[in-house]
């Protein structure tokens, strides 16, 4: 007879997670508090603009090279059958106030020499970041199974693996990004380096990130996040899986320390073999289960480890093409004339995302411009107890943008035709993830080799998946964890794994 289980969350690693139960011989069930798939992999309508809040590239779009065993795992998902793949050749670009610009081209070699160029004086230092980079694009990752399931052999060939990285694991996994912009000499390399990414950072994300960009193994799906979250819900569904939207899981059910079940907000309870919570960790530890499955461990991660900012995310429909700009993966960056305070911050720089490169967000002839910045969630928690001022804040925001791209972009504001603002709020109430953040764990130095476990102490029966136990979060973290979860239970019941590519 075959096995039930229920899955919380229709982001990446439930969706994953169905997928790989529905290919094993589980009969699933996806319980999604939204109305639609993907989590945080996720875009809306605006005015005829799509605004799309999620994907800048994904790691494995086209096979070989870094983390190619990524691209396996998308193929058996569905996510890229079918789709549009654009790899650019500019990662980032920043500009100082002088109007000089330093471009993160994805070329190695071209950013080689564009670095040099720029800051002779640093040669020596942009050649050990560029070694470093053309090094980790021999590097493969194993992500074929969870690592509770390695044994000594697999352990022994793991380090054999990774014994000519180790030293760049060791120096770049130690180092954060503003550490290793502060080795720069040249100011605008000095800052263009600590903007690419987050701060606190490990470095070796970025030189990572930088290896399969370079292979052209990191590229952008036409279409956005929508288009990728309902490729891998049509597999999904084609599997013979079932989504329930609109269904938010309030409680696990457990009995005798097993997990049997779940019920919804609306009373309604959903009996099951096992259970797979996709949805948010402290959520699903300290209020479906009531915090009573935890230990030492579990509370420290939620007490002691950073997570990611959460963010203002602004999206703007404008009535004009951007043919003059070039196609920047992760945007362009600019100083401000003078420090403005946006939501409490003070801010000195913005950085704006140029939809360019796919024409689908908008209109013929139009462009979808976003911007992301990090703020601070209990001020947004605040704010919204009054909702007058809270939509006055985001008013305030949305004109405050206008206004500054505007100085960057001549003729700008009059050609805006949408105007959209959502805040760490917006994130809460639509994903429910902790503290409105859009990732989960910071990528920090300290937890660069952690391995967290899918399971929780005293209770059986139950499995996690996505971003809260895979540090750095993202859509293969997701997708990957979803795809252990079956794997850890298909050992549990004495069946052979297998996965299929449709």
């Amino acid at each position: 007879m075959e096995k039930s289980v229920i899955i919380i969350g229709a982001g990446f690693g439930g969706l994953a997670a169905g997928c790989y139960g529905q290919m094993n011989g589980y009969l699933t069930t996806i319980f999604e508090m939204h109305d639609k798939p993907g989590g945080l992999c996720t875009a809306w309508q605006r005015k005829g603009y799509t605004v799309d809040s999620c994907l800048h590239w994904l790691m494995g779009s086209s096979p070989g090279g870094g983390m190619s065993g990524l691209h396996p795992l998308w193929m058996e998902l569905g996510a890229l059958q079918g789709q549009q793949v654009v790899d650019m050749d500019r990662f980032y670009q920043i500009e100082d106030a002088s109007g000089k610009a330093f471009t993160m081209y994805t070329d190695i070699d071209r950013l080689e020499q564009h670095m040099m160029e720029l800051a002779p004086e640093d040669s020596r230092f942009i050649r050990q970041c560029t070694r470093a980079v053309r090094r980790l694009t021999r590097l493969s990752l194993p992500v074929d199974k969870p690592p509770e399931m390695y044994g000594p052999i697999d352990g022994l060939k793991l380090l054999f693996k990774m014994l000519p990285y180790l030293g760049d694991m060791r120096k770049w996994g130690g180092m954060t990004m503003k550490d290793l912009a502060l080795h720069f000499k040249n100011p605008l390399l000095r800052e263009a380096w600590q903007q690419v990414w987050i701060p606190e950072f490990s470095s070796v994300f970025i030189l990572m990130t930088l290896a399969t960009m370079h292979l052209k193994t990191s590229g952008y799906i036409v279409g956005g996040s929508m288009k990728l979250s309902r490729a891998i819900e049509k597999r999904y569904l084609d599997l013979g899986g079932q989504i329930k939207y609109k269904s938010r899981v309030a409680k696990i059910l457990v009995e005798n320390d097993r997990a049997v079940g779940v019920r919804l907000g609306d009373g309604s309870e959903f009996r099951a073999d096992y259970v797979i919570s996709a949805a948010d960790g402290h959520a699903t530890i300290f209020d479906m289960l009531d915090g009573k499955y935890v230990d030492d461990r579990i509370r420290g991660y939620y007490r002691d480890f950073p997570i990611f900012a959460p963010l203002i995310y602004v999206g703007l429909g404008v009535n004009r093409s951007f043919e003059d700009l070039p196609q920047i993966i992760s945007g362009l960056a600019f100083p401000l004339e003078k420090p403005v305070t946006i939501a409490g911050d003070e801010r000195k720089w913005l950085s704006v995302r140029v939809h360019n490169f796919d024409p689908t967000l908008a209109p013929a002839g139009k462009t979808l411009l976003t911007v992301m910045m990090e703020s601070n969630f209990p001020y947004w928690e605040t704010l919204r107890r009054d909702m007058a001022r809270y939509r006055a804040e985001k008013d305030q925001i949305a004109d405050t943008v206008v206004d500054l791209l505007d100085g960057r972009f001549p003729g700008l504001a009059s050609q805006v035709e949408m105007r959209d603002v959502a805040t760490p709020i917006t994130f809460h109430r639509y994903t429910g993830n902790w503290q409105g953040t859009y990732e989960g764990w910071l990528m920090t130095p300290r937890i660069v080799t952690l391995n967290m476990k899918r399971t929780l102490p005293g209770l059986d029966s139950f499995y996690m998946a996505g971003q809260w136990v895979q540090p750095g979060g993202g859509l293969p973290s997701g997708a990957m964890t979803g795809r252990y979860a079956i794997q850890m239970m298909c050992k549990r019941d004495g069946k052979r794994f297998v996965a299929t590519v449709p």
